[in-house]
């Protein structure tokens, strides 16, 4: 039986020897007992279309609306902005990917071979960049609050040189198995876009990049941003003002919604992980509920890139003025688009003075 946990399609197969074999997708792939029956297929059916779709479009208009405001304020960008920018491009690229997943989860993968490579591998670039760019944010957090009087330039490097070898490269770097496992294969009729492990060593494979995962994924940077923010927590406690309490407000809503979106799913991935290597005794029941909370809880975990936009830039009152000022440049750049088609001599000539004027100011 074939179980692809990221997108919820199940196939069943007969392999060598009357084993299970399991194509999961990223670093989820396993052996499950024929006892994982048809309920939970039929409920990813209906319910990981439904969520991918409300991510979909809550994440295009977020991410989005972060991209264009940054590209409208780029010399008045802040080390924090920066990482907010890396984080919406991420995230932004992440959502694109998820129409793929709908379809392959509703009725099975009906893409070419390079595609399935291809949102395997933006899968994993976002799945790392955006836990570890939180990671980096913490810091920078952690740097400006704790140490402000002498922390400008180990902020610049990490912001600007650093981001790119700690976040991309390494995210960059985990995709390697999927450029080379993930591949479309047939499974009873079925074009399923899987990893597919040697056969021979697939228990091993398996096991060592849901290891990976869990680690890269939560424990180092969840113990990065756990360790600063509470040293942040225990700075801003002792301060007094409205601006202070509002920080340590904002602290306590950021870690809780990291830990309220992510965790859930990793502690059903760790307990699939134990019953694969058979630390935790499996029954029927207990597998089926696991697989069923691991689609649930991974769509939770996706819809905090949708409010990355909400948690890290609409709750600052600078990014709620950038973007009245940036929709209102859009708006008003596409007014005098429109005019300056229908006007000519002097007319043309006072448009563009009049829009050089406007984003000038």
């Amino acid at each position: 039986m074939d179980v692809d946990v990221l997108s919820g399609d199940i196939e069943f197969s007969i392999a060598d020897d009357n084993s299970t074999e399991i194509n999961g997708s990223e670093d989820f792939d396993s052996y499950q007992s024929p006892c994982y029956g048809h309920e939970n297929n039929d409920f990813n059916r209906i319910f990981l279309p439904t969520i991918y779709s409300f991510i979909f479009f809550l994440g295009i208009i977020g991410n989005g609306l972060v991209v264009l405001v940054m590209g409208y304020q780029k010399k008045s960008r802040t080390m924090t902005d920066k990482y907010r920018l890396h984080l919406s491009v991420a995230d932004l690229l992440f959502v694109f990917s998820l129409p793929f997943w709908s379809v392959d989860a509703a009725i099975g993968w009906y893409f070419k071979e390079f595609l399935c490579k291809a949102v395997h591998v933006i899968y994993t670039v976002n799945l790392y960049s955006s836990v570890l760019i939180l990671a980096f944010i913490s810091l920078d957090r952690y740097l400006a609050i704790v140490h402000a009087t002498n922390s400008q330039g180990s902020r610049k490097l990490l912001a600007e040189k650093i981001v790119y070898a700690g976040v991309w490269l390494p995210a960059v770097l985990l995709t390697v198995p999927d450029l080379v496992f993930a591949s479309v294969s047939v499974e009873n009729g079925n074009y399923v876009c899987d990893r597919i492990y040697p056969i021979d060593q697939r228990d091993n494979w398996t096991i060592g990049f849901r290891f990976l995962h869990i680690t890269v994924g939560l424990v180092m940077p969840g113990l990065i941003i756990l360790t600063c923010y509470c040293v942040i927590i225990s700075k801003l406690s002792h301060s007094k003002g409205h601006q202070k309490r509002k920080a340590l407000k904002t602290t306590v809503i950021l870690i809780l919604a990291f830990f309220a979106c992510w965790l859930p799913y990793y502690i059903c991935l760790t307990i699939d992980t134990f019953m694969l290597i058979g630390i935790i005794k499996s029954d029927c029941m207990l597998e089926n509920a696991v697989h069923k909370w691991i689609s649930i809880t991974e769509a939770l975990a996706f819809f905090h890139c949708c409010l990355n936009p909400i948690l890290y830039a609409f709750l600052g009152a600078k990014f709620k003025t950038s973007a009245q000022n940036a929709l209102t440049s859009v708006s008003r750049g596409s007014s005098l688009k429109i005019l300056s088609k229908k006007r000519t001599g002097h007319s043309s000539v006072s448009t563009e003075s009049e829009s050089s004027s406007f984003h000038s100011s």
